[in-house]
Order: C-alpha cells, then sequence, then structure tokens
C-alpha cells in the first residue's frame, strides 16, 4: 500500500480528476495549500489574476492506493497536470504501513478498496 501526495496547479484539478477516474481511482483527498519551488513564488496567474509573492496556491491531492494502482496513479496525474512550465508541481510516494476502514473496522488494502 502507498500514500501518494502530488502538488499541482489549482486550474489542473478537474483534469487530474479525469485522469484518475479514468483509472479506476476514485478515492481521494483535496486540499488548497500555499507553497512554493524553484520559482521562489515568482509571479503566475490564477483565476485570471496574478499573483505574486512567496506562497503561491496548490493543490494538494493524497490518494492511498493499492501497490497495483501506483503507477497508473502516478501517470494519470502527470497526463493531467502536467503542461510543461515551472510549477507544475511534485508527486511523492510513501509507504503505507496500515488503513483502517471506520465503518466496518477492515483493514490493510481491502480497506483502501
Amino acid at each position: 500500500m502507498k500514500l501518494i501526495i502530488a502538488i499541482i496547479q489549482p486550474y489542473k484539478l478537474e483534469e487530474v480528476k479525469e485522469e484518475l477516474y479514468k483509472t479506476d481511482i476514485n478515492l481521494l483527498t483535496v486540499s488548497e495549500v500555499l507553497g512554493h519551488g524553484r520559482q521562489k513564488g515568482v509571479a503566475e496567474v490564477y483565476r485570471g489574476s496574478k499573483e505574486t509573492g512567496n506562497l503561491l496556491r496548490k493543490v494538494r491531492l493524497e490518494i492511498a492506493v493499492n501497490d497495483n494502482f501506483v503507477e497508473p496513479a502516478i501517470k494519470a496525474i502527470i497526463k493531467g497536470a502536467k503542461t510543461g512550465e515551472t510549477g507544475d508541481g511534485k508527486i511523492f510516494i510513501l509507504d503505507l504501513k496500515d488503513c483502517v476502514r471506520i465503518r466496518t473496522g477492515e483493514k490493510g488494502p481491502v480497506a483502501i478498496g
């Protein structure tokens, strides 16, 4: 089991979700976050207005998957998020020790679904 954390541009969220759904990955958590990478807060356009400063708006996706869904998830995120420009984001893959479904008490890969 793995936990995939992806930081992407906010305007690419719908495209990334569509690509994930095509690969049968439907369970995800989305958070609006602030941050910057190598561009160190270079101005970018968000919802039609130019924003500058040290911290830029980003979207953080958290997706718990069983091992056979790791590569399809990564490919889907890249396909949906990639523009080829600086600031496209990052994907982090972490080992997931366990997962528990609260409703049933199921554990492990079966709890992820």
